[in-house]
């Protein structure tokens, strides 16, 4: 689509609305665009002014996570946040290499912190185990993820969502919402197994784009949660 617009200006007093050319911007169902902290929509203003003569939709994600939070999550909210909670079952930092004995270090390293932290934060644990073959984790730790889960707003809940699949764990996403982690340290905590196939093997030029951009759609969930907060 050509840019059609001159100017992406904030409008209202909260909620804030975002218009272009004084015409209020609104989600693929038509529903207008408002959103609860004016950080998020001078940043979505900031997306759409950033445009050149043609609109790219992946430089918009921001605003792709507010159509998200409007059109998609707040309709179903309880549903979205049990399907966001289930990765728990799961669980990445749960399922331990069984060698060798370097790999098994570097998950220690990276994943036990978290695995004490959500004993501190919930007061709940995770059952850990070897290998891939699924085991069942507490009901009391899968109760509380989903009550932690279902108390975020659907604005909070959009951006989770890919920080949930891309780490591939419920805790670290939980981690990265109340500011105890960062992109690059939660993307490398998740991604401990390839981080240590590298060093053993070296880079695969043809895995570099889509960790590029699994890094990048990171980067943007977790700056919108950033902007939710004020």
């Amino acid at each position: 689509m050509k840019r059609f617009y001159k100017d992406a200006t904030v409008t209202g007093d909260g909620p804030f609305g975002v218009a272009l050319d004084g015409r209020p911007l609104r989600t693929p169902a038509r529903v207008p665009l408002a959103v609860p902290t004016r950080s998020l929509a001078e940043a979505i203003a900031g997306e759409w002014q950033a445009q050149g003569e043609k609109i790219d939709p992946r430089s918009l994600p921001l605003s792709g996570f507010a159509n998200a939070a409007i059109d998609q999550v707040a309709a179903d909210h309880a549903g979205f946040a049990k399907r966001l909670a289930t990765y728990a079952e799961s669980e990445l930092i749960a399922y331990r290499a069984d060698g060798p004995a370097s790999l098994l270090a570097a998950q220690a390293t990276a994943w036990d912190p978290w695995v004490e932290w959500l004993a501190r934060r919930y007061d709940v644990g995770l059952t850990i185990t070897t290998g891939i073959m699924h085991v069942a984790q507490p009901p009391a730790t899968l109760t509380r993820l989903h009550a932690a889960f279902a108390a975020f707003t659907p604005f909070q809940l959009a951006p989770l969502d890919p920080i949930v699949t891309i780490t591939g764990s419920a805790v670290l996403a939980l981690a990265v919402a109340e500011g105890e982690l960062e992109a690059q340290a939660a993307y490398d905590i998740a991604h401990v197994d390839a981080l240590w196939q590298e060093q053993q093997w070296g880079r695969d030029p043809l895995a570099e784009k889509a960790e590029a951009e699994r890094r990048a759609d990171l980067d943007a969930a977790i700056r919108c949660l950033r902007l939710l907060a004020g």
